[in-house]
């Protein structure tokens, strides 16, 4: 599905490094977070167990905590010193848990969460297949997934300004919403719902969106991407092309962000895998065919 493969251990090591400053920065991740909340109104029950994948620094699930106050609600993120950071909104009188693991590996039994939220998490992963596969597994029959992640014209301006710079890759990719969506079937996750919007925010100048990436932890992770350091000419020219690209007298960035949600298959339902169809069943709808 996807032609490039991120730096697992790159990503882990900038969003580390953002901890401490990603609140400075995060005005579209509060924006988007605030839409994720509202398609949790579809989700009609009580939740017991909700877990935040990409926690960063806790913000979105302390916000989980607050709509759900009788969950178990859980912290989950790759970068240990964004859950240190998360300990700011955790509270002392019912603290959220904080769990340093992959997406792609939740450390949390089969069918044990009712409700998987993660916003603008997943385009930092590139195994779609095991990312919605764990996703199917942990989720209760009808537990609800509801997240956010980039599209492909995400930073559309920065990419073109760097391709009159010089040929190598300095933005990431992003997957395209249909991608996502048959991931998701794949996956085996019921009627999912995606939509896209665009974000244009706008700057003084090219460097001021540089900082801000660097705020956030998003920087480039693309395994294949030059390793070396960017010279200064190829630097100035990028930031000439940019220049161009001015509104107004602002610098514009795009951004595409895909909202989606889906519901935990029923038990039995079969999801497509690497060896064909595969279907799994609780041991106790067996039992009565079994033979002595």
């Amino acid at each position: 599905m996807s032609d490039f493969h991120l730096d697992r251990a790159s990503v882990r090591r900038h969003f580390g490094r953002a901890a401490a400053s990603y609140e400075q920065h995060d005005a579209l991740q509060r924006e988007v977070q605030q839409t994720l909340l509202g398609r949790l109104d579809f989700y009609l029950h009580t939740p017991a167990v909700v877990l935040d994948v990409g926690a960063g620094p806790g913000r979105g699930t302390a916000l989980l905590r607050k709509r759900y106050p009788k969950a178990q609600v859980i912290a989950l993120d790759l970068a240990l010193p964004m859950l240190k950071a998360a300990g700011r909104h955790a509270g002392w009188l019912k603290p959220f848990q904080r769990v340093c693991a992959e997406a792609t590996a939740l450390p949390l039994p089969d069918h044990s969460v009712d409700v998987l939220h993660s916003n603008l998490c997943f385009q930092w992963i590139d195994d779609l297949a095991a990312l919605f596969g764990e996703c199917a597994r942990v989720l209760k029959p009808g537990g609800f997934l509801v997240f956010s992640t980039f599209g492909p014209d995400t930073l559309r301006e920065l990419r073109a300004a760097w391709a009159a710079a010089d040929q190598h890759s300095h933005v990431g990719r992003f997957l395209d919403m249909h991608d996502v969506g048959d991931a998701l079937i794949a996956a085996g996750l019921r009627d999912p719902v995606l939509d896209v919007d665009r974000y244009t925010l706008t700057y003084s100048e090219p460097r001021a969106l540089l900082k801000e990436l660097k705020g956030l932890g998003a920087t480039h992770a693309d395994g294949a991407r030059e390793r070396g350091l960017t010279g200064k000419s190829h630097y100035r020219r990028m930031l000439a092309a940019y220049e161009g690209m001015r509104v107004d007298g602002r610098i514009p960035a795009t951004w595409e962000v895909v909202t989606a949600h889906a519901w935990g298959p029923p038990p039995g339902q079969s999801r497509r895998g690497a060896g064909g169809e595969i279907a799994s069943f609780p041991l106790d709808s067996l039992r009565g065919s079994r033979r002595r």
